[in-house]
């Protein structure tokens, strides 16, 4: 049977699954679903419809589901969707999306530490890492296994590319492409984030050729028209640099 503390308060139409636990003092509206050996410790609230994975972990004083804090949200309740093995530390905050018609979506095995904020119409990908206090503004999009530093700020409508890691502190007003490492004030391009692509197994040419790409985008001089022209004709294609190409060509506000 599920293993619902007595002091949990449960809304009568919510979902869970027979082998999740929650915790004392918890909140679950009545529009929920909790998948298999999901695990809410104390204090959790969920409301609105929210969907959270198999093996999710929250921590006390998450909450996931609350209004839009965009000022056009007239209410309605929008879906949430938290992907399977994503953990939520303490205080983490997820929004719905602005209107009915939107969704906010947190993908699956996720770490989002504690005090991270994740604003209304946002996509997050997979294997994401938000640290401490990280908040992203709304439509931000964060696409898998980027990384970011405690205290980021994230701009309405930014996206940050796969494998990219930003720097703690950073104010991120424009896409950061994939693989790269962002720091500084203002934020800026230092490198490719050699560690990450070691560590998930992207072979080591393909690393040599991603470094060959940021030269030519951060230090040739060149416009990124032009950089991304070369890339082009002179880097053999992988996927890799298939990805960095199309990203920074797809930007509407502009890439770091």
């Amino acid at each position: 049977m599920t293993d619902i503390h007595p002091t949990a308060v449960i809304a009568r139409g919510a979902e869970i699954s027979d082998d999740a636990v929650i915790g004392p003092y918890c909140v679950i509206g009545e529009h929920v679903r909790i998948g298999p050996a999901a695990r809410l410790h104390a204090h959790v609230v969920i409301s609105g419809r929210v969907e959270i994975g198999a093996r999710c972990e929250l921590f006390p004083f998450a909450a996931v589901g609350g209004r839009s804090q965009d000022l056009k949200c007239r209410g309605g309740e929008s879906p949430i969707s938290i992907g399977e093995g994503t953990v939520l530390r303490e205080y983490v905050t997820i929004n719905g999306a602005t209107d009915e018609s939107g969704a906010t979506i947190v993908g699956a095995r996720c770490l989002l530490m504690a005090g991270a904020h994740v604003a209304h119409d946002c996509r997050v990908g997979n294997e994401v890492v938000m640290a401490n206090s990280s908040a992203l503004a709304g439509h931000v999009v964060v696409e898998d296994q980027a990384i970011l530093g405690g205290l980021c700020g994230v701009h309405q409508f930014t996206r940050l590319g796969r494998l990219c890691i930003i720097g703690a502190c950073s104010k991120v007003t424009k896409d950061v492409p994939p693989f790269m490492m962002a720091d500084g004030h203002p934020l800026r391009i230092v490198g490719i984030n050699r560690v990450g692509l070691q560590r998930h197994g992207v072979p080591a040419e393909t690393r040599q050729r991603l470094k060959q790409a940021f030269r030519l985008l951060y230090r040739e001089g060149l416009s990124r028209r032009r950089a991304l022209e070369r890339i082009e004709a002179e880097i053999p294609r992988t996927p890799e640099i298939e990805h960095l190409i199309t990203f920074c060509q797809a930007s509407q506000r502009g890439v770091v």
